[in-house]
């Protein structure tokens, strides 16, 4: 039978036990669609073993539960926490409790550097490491209902178990094959908690804006810091505020009344009233009085005008045959935007930095010189010294 924790005290005795061994497994189920912050519904934790045993589930719904044991486990520094594709589950974790897990180890990325390919998912790793099949039925269900099914409980827990295995193999890979270090300049990033925190004053830079008028940027960057404190407010998804084509409409169109608002013709009915629409228009009348000097720019696109593109096509030949004989994912040593720098002189990207120069980036530089040529051998690509 599965446990399920439900009190503070049951918790904090698992987190006691747990925190005695080098490493705890971690998984969430949670929900978002209807809200700006995840609903945490559901941890599962797993301490080292083979079965079901170290293994337990913790409703966060339950009345009167505190997850503070659970976040003192989350700090300890003699605890490896494990997560498989971390970032969503540390958004939840910082946004709940203000922590991020340290240290961490995730088995995305990890698997990764061992060469599973490009964001290999969990039930590949299950099968292929754990020589096991996962049951995904219950995986879209709604985690916030109670009582918990046995499907559901099955579902969640095989989450945590199968990675404890996962784990122990990719973390002895890593050290056979003297990578650990590169695992831990990938996740630094996953721990700084700055990556978490959002500022609604920056949101308009995830608008697909195609104007350099910064009298216009200027009235998407209010109705756009607008939307973001209001859906955090009121803990509703952006798009019930304003979905971005009416917010990006209202940029150009530049309403300065609710009269002029309900012309609007992408506008969803809450917007077009009350708070919101009285939102709205103070943004626009905002962004309209902004001062030029304080007015944001298009951050300058890379200059593409001189891109060597037969360059940039043997470096794509370059870094899959260099990945394939590191047996890393090529998206982790270079992303096509990279290798499209380097074709046209810029040569001072992350690929050039650290363990990718080793593998990747000084022959990217040799190839870009002139000093080295490639040739096909078989099914393989040689590199030739010019």
């Amino acid at each position: 039978m599965t446990e399920i924790l439900t009190t503070t005290e049951a918790l904090a005795a698992f987190c006691s036990k747990a925190a005695q061994a080098p490493y705890v497994t971690v998984d969430t189920e949670f929900l978002r669609e209807r809200t700006y912050f995840a609903q945490l519904c559901l941890v599962q934790l797993a301490m080292p073993g083979v079965d079901d045993a170290q293994a337990v589930l913790v409703d966060p719904l339950a009345e009167g539960i505190s997850l503070d044991p659970l976040y003192a486990l989350f700090r300890n520094p003699d605890v490896i926490k494990v997560f498989h594709a971390a970032r969503q589950d540390l958004e939840i974790f910082h946004v709940e409790g203000g922590v991020v897990p340290s240290p961490l180890f995730d088995t995305q990325v990890a698997a990764m550097v061992c060469g599973f390919g490009d964001q290999v998912g969990y039930e590949t790793l299950v099968r292929k490491i754990a020589r096991a099949n996962l049951d995904k039925s219950s995986r879209f269900t709604d985690w916030s209902r109670r009582p918990l099914s046995d499907a559901q409980k099955t579902y969640a827990l095989a989450d945590v178990t199968h990675l404890r295995q996962i784990y122990e193999y990719l973390k002895a890979e890593l050290a056979r094959t003297k990578r650990t270090q590169w695992l831990e300049e990938e996740l630094a990033q996953l721990t700084d908690a700055s990556s978490y925190i959002v500022d609604p004053d920056a949101a308009w830079q995830r608008l697909k804006l195609r104007t350099s008028s910064g009298r216009t940027l200027a009235i998407a960057k209010e109705l756009a810091a607008f939307r973001e404190r209001y859906a955090q407010q009121k803990n509703i998804p952006r798009s019930r505020v304003i979905k971005d084509d009416a917010l990006i409409e209202l940029a150009s169109t530049k309403p300065r009344s609710l009269a002029d608002l309900s012309k609007s013709r992408l506008l969803l009915r809450d917007a077009r009233k009350g708070e919101i629409a009285e939102g709205l228009v103070a943004a626009v009348v905002a962004g309209l009085d902004m001062p030029a000097e304080r007015q944001p720019e298009m951050p300058e696109g890379r200059d593409r005008s001189n891109l060597n593109s037969a360059l940039a096509d043997l470096l794509r030949v370059l870094l899959k045959a260099k990945a394939e004989e590191a047996g890393v994912a090529t998206k982790l040593i270079a992303s096509s935007a990279d290798l499209d720098d380097i074709a046209c002189g810029d040569h001072n990207g992350i690929w050039a930095t650290g363990w990718r120069r080793e593998v990747f980036g000084n022959d990217a530089l040799r190839l870009v010189r002139g000093e080295i040529a490639l040739s096909a051998k078989g099914d393989r690509v040689k590199i030739v010294s010019v």
